[in-house]
């Protein structure tokens, strides 16, 4: 192997990892009214495979993509914090000592592990003028039958939520690196 060769492979590879960094700077960005992360995720996810398939992309297509996924996509993100407004609840039931509680707890934090693993499925699955409602059960059918992929995606979440932990700026870009897993984990999962 040459030398330009693996110069070539080192840098295309580093580009990606920047073109990461960037695109979670812009999810993060097009998600601050809270309700758009899925919008923002499907937009994020669109980018990257835009610039894997070394097709033309930057801020307007993001922008172009982001205005497409929201129009149904907040109704998502609704739903996902009505998910984790539920799942608090339950955990305060089970500090409280009802009943019960720690296994209700316990399928609570499993579902809503589950739903965003679906989420990022779904994300990774979008393409515009595709509802989200079809989306959102294709990418729950695909975390169930493909529990490594979706293991793969809570593992992502991890290191985002640890990399917040560590230095809260840290994750902003780091989301990028989350949609560019759930990029990787669909296509393994249609190549399978």
């Amino acid at each position: 192997m040459s030398l330009a060769r693996t110069d070539s492979r080192a840098w295309g590879r580093f580009a990606l990892f920047a073109e990461c960094l960037l695109t979670g700077v812009w999810i993060a960005l097009a998600a601050l009214p809270l309700v758009t992360y899925p919008a923002a995720l499907a937009a994020g996810t669109r980018h990257l495979r835009r610039h894997l398939a070394h097709e033309p992309g930057g801020w307007a297509e993001f922008t172009a993509d982001f205005k497409a996924a929201v129009r149904g996509g907040w109704l998502v993100g609704l739903a996902g914090w009505a998910a984790v407004a539920v799942v608090w609840t339950d955990l305060r039931a089970v500090r409280a000592g009802l009943p019960g509680g720690p296994l209700v707890g316990a399928v609570g934090v499993l579902a809503l592990v589950g739903a965003a693993a679906a989420l990022l499925r779904a994300a990774a699955l979008w393409r515009p003028g595709v509802s989200w409602r079809p989306l959102m059960a294709r990418a729950g059918r695909h975390t169930v039958r493909d529990p490594a992929g979706s293991f793969l995606l809570v593992g992502g979440l991890a290191f985002t939520v640890c990399s917040a932990w560590f230095s809260t700026p840290l994750a902003v870009p780091v989301l990028g690196t989350v949609a560019a897993a759930a990029v990787a984990v669909e296509e393994r999962h249609r190549h399978r």
